[in-house]
């Protein structure tokens, strides 16, 4: 398939905002159609904002998938809410996902409260509608909409794939028009070693999600192309107390080999090649304060 003529394209980016675990990752993953946001069901799951591209007709849609907005208690959560704004105010067009199923809470109250700052090019995405009441859904809508006047309202399950058609169709209508940022074929911006390091904290909240607090993260500290064709990628997983190092690597290493073995398929999947993966487990105290380990997630360091 050839570019069209420059003339007749246009190309924008769409920050999808709104609470924790409202699928906001699961959705940018539907309208990509590949796994460019991890998934899991521990809340604020997404710390950086991962971009994934698509193409509808002539228009690239160049996708924001922001962390969750909440009231921020660490660091680490101001840095991710700040940059959850930032993104919107950013962003030619932003869509604000509500669990349908369970209205509107604390965290969408808050959200509802700002989002009027925020340029009239906004949509009102009500996530989940499969597991929804639907005459509570038409409270629902008028409710949102009398809030913050959307431009449009879709109803949609991210999950299932249901009525994301429609609503990737009307982002590629309401983007500027302008020539494509990125080539055709590229579905994210995100750099291999930073994909990979994510993939790898989503089997590692997967696993061990209940067990491991949320101060964890993945860095790729080695990626060597091999003459046969392959990968080799060795990245350590950081925690923040010896506990924590146990409970990843769990009794006679079980937990770290099938986080391992499920982090290098999906690897291998989104870089298309064979990859070997080593991980390590390390301590680090205190890196929700170190300004390094945020730089390398892509978050501005707080002050205080």
């Amino acid at each position: 398939m050839v570019e069209p003529a420059q003339a007749e394209t246009r190309c924008g980016f769409v920050a999808l905002i709104g609470a924790p675990n409202v699928g906001k990752s699961t959705l940018v993953n539907a309208l990509v159609g590949a796994k460019v946001s991890i998934v899991t069901p521990k809340v604020q799951t997404t710390r950086t904002l991962i971009r994934g591209i698509t193409v509808a007709g002539p228009a690239q849609l160049i996708f924001v998938d922001t962390p969750g907005i909440f009231a921020p208690r660490r660091r680490l959560d101001r840095a991710m809410v700040s940059t959850a704004w930032g993104s919107a105010q950013d962003a030619d067009l932003v869509a604000l996902l509500i669990d349908a199923k369970k209205g509107i809470k604390d965290d969408d109250e808050a959200i509802l409260d700002r989002i009027g700052d925020i340029r009239p090019n906004k949509v009102l995405v009500l996530n989940k509608v499969d597991l929804a009441d639907k005459p509570a859904l038409l409270t629902l809508t008028k409710t949102l909409n009398e809030r913050a006047g959307f431009a449009a309202t879709f109803m949609i399950s991210a999950r299932t794939g249901d009525g994301v058609a429609d609503l990737k169709s009307w982002f590629a209508a309401h983007v500027p028009a302008g020539p494509w940022l990125y080539p055709e074929d590229q579905m994210s911006v995100a750099p291999l070693r930073q994909l990979a390091a994510e993939i790898t904290r989503e089997k590692l909240y997967l696993r061990l999600h209940q067990e491991l607090p949320y101060q964890s993260t993945v860095e790729t500290e080695v990626w060597k192309e091999l003459k046969d064709g392959s990968v080799r990628i060795e990245q350590t997983i950081y925690v923040e107390r010896e506990s924590q190092r146990k409970i990843v690597l769990g009794k006679g290493g079980q937990a770290i080999r099938a986080i391992g073995v499920a982090a290098r398929a999906d690897i291998a999947a989104a870089i298309e090649q064979p990859a070997h993966l080593f991980l390590h487990v390390k301590v680090r105290e205190g890196w929700g304060d170190d300004p390094e380990r945020y730089r390398e997630m892509g978050l501005e360091f707080p002050k205080e």
